[in-house]
């Protein structure tokens, strides 16, 4: 069916800075906002189990995504959960100044979640109501470089920013201020937003009630576990990222640790350079490179390798842990490897759930419910990950990491795969992200 469309102004005007304010907000809570509490004194136990509950909200998010189509219009909703979550954003980062902060920032950072992933699921409609087909995929590209765009922005600049800022600000206020500027930015794009994005209406078609959206709901939902080996897939894309994600959750506050813990007593500038800047690079180059890869071998042939890309390079955190070099140059070639491996290796998983997943009368709504699952195993290894490092130390919980691939690897022998002719399936807009770093 042809997309409702509905522009007023190209879509250049609003596509990039869209999916920047999607991408933003998903960094600060899910990456940025564990290296802060570090910085804060948070213990590695606390901090991966609460960040990793904030990582709910994109879990759950399919669940009530079909209740916003019962929004007449769309760019309303997207301009009211930009504005939300910037005010959460703001306040989250008044109370580090407050006693007991971490239970009030993470309240606020919990309703940022919330706001960022209904405006995910908002944007995504808007993109596919506001673009003819063809336009969808010209513009497909920049939906994903700007969605990486945000998390560089926040991995790299505002976490070099929080370092400068520690030693003449002091900690709290430096990461006060850090924090609420993201917020900030989304309130300002919520009112540029306003002006920029175009008041696409819903779909000609049979009006929506909540009795409509109930039922297709339960029909999405039910033809998603009626796949044949659903079963099987769950499981393989709740531990797909198992090892991987409990290494990436311990990796960053293992290297801003001080020396005297087993950590590399890395400045928090120098971490969001080495991590923010050329790691991330080195992740979107492996991104691209394991897509081109998976759809020259198929993914019968390539999953098997993808997996052991991804996790392999996790060992470069047992050399760095052993070694304890202090050299910047060495440190950063060794996370543009490990990053690289990661992004490599991912791409396998979001064509699995592309090809595999979500085919059948739903396409898109089964692949945001195979995001979601796998949002859900990275929420259950990463919030098991700070009791785990702590119980091991920091050698033997690397060790941990590299041993809790293995068996997704051995899964991969099972699961049903398809081979090239399937690359080539339809794309999604969620297609141009990559899974998160």
């Amino acid at each position: 069916m042809k997309a409702n469309i509905a522009t007023t102004r190209a879509p250049m005007w609003w596509v990039p800075s869209l999916y920047f304010a999607q991408g933003l907000p998903f960094a600060v809570v899910m990456v940025m906002a564990g290296i802060m509490y570090k910085r804060l004194g948070i213990a590695n136990g606390d901090i991966t189990y609460w960040t990793s509950l904030l990582g709910l909200a994109w879990v759950v998010k399919p669940l009530w995504s079909p209740l916003l189509e019962l929004s007449g219009n769309k760019k309303t909703v997207v301009v009211l959960f930009q504005g939300l979550g910037g005010l959460a954003l703001i306040g989250a980062g008044l109370t580090l100044r407050l006693p007991g902060f971490f239970v009030f920032s993470v309240a606020a950072l919990a309703l940022a979640a919330m706001a960022s992933s209904s405006h995910d699921v908002a944007a995504d409609g808007l993109y596919i109501q506001s673009l003819s087909p063809r336009e969808q995929a010209v513009y497909a590209g920049w939906l994903g470089t700007f969605w990486n765009g945000g998390k560089l922005f926040v991995q790299g600049a505002l976490v070099v920013l929080a370092g400068q800022l520690e030693a003449s600000l002091g900690v709290h206020a430096a990461w006060s201020l850090v924090l609420a500027l993201p917020g900030a930015i989304l309130c300002l794009l919520a009112l540029y937003h306003w002006w920029a994005v175009p008041g696409a209406a819903p779909a000609a078609g049979t009006p929506l009630s909540v009795a409509t959206v109930a039922r297709t709901t339960a029909e999405v939902l039910g033809s998603f576990f009626r796949k044949p080996g659903i079963w099987l897939s769950i499981v393989f894309i709740v531990l797909f990222r198992a090892g991987e994600g409990q290494v990436q959750s311990i990796g960053r506050l293992f290297l801003i640790e001080a020396r005297g813990n087993g950590g590399l007593g890395m400045s928090t500038a120098d971490m969001g350079l080495a991590y923010g800047t050329f790691a991330s690079v080195a992740f979107v180059a492996g991104s691209i490179l394991g897509g081109y890869f998976g759809a020259w071998r198929g993914l019968r042939k390539s999953m098997f390798l993808m997996i052991l890309a991804m996790n392999a390079p996790n060992l470069t955190f047992c050399y760095l842990s052993v070694y304890l070099p202090s050299g910047m140059l060495e440190i950063s070639a060794i996370l543009c490897v490990e990053m690289f491996g990661f992004g490599f290796g991912s791409t396998g998983l979001v064509l699995y759930m592309m090809q595999v997943v979500a085919p059948g009368k739903y396409p898109t709504a089964h692949y945001a419910l195979g995001t979601g699952i796998m949002q859900l195993g990275l929420v259950l290894s990463t919030m098991v990950s700070g009791k785990i490092q702590l119980w091991l130390g920091y050698q033997h919980f690397f060790i941990w990491g590299v041993l809790a691939a293995v068996p997704v690897l051995l899964l991969s022998l099972f699961v049903a795969l398809p081979g090239k002719e399937a690359a080539a399936r339809d794309e999604a807009p969620a297609a141009g992200r990559a899974v998160s770093a």
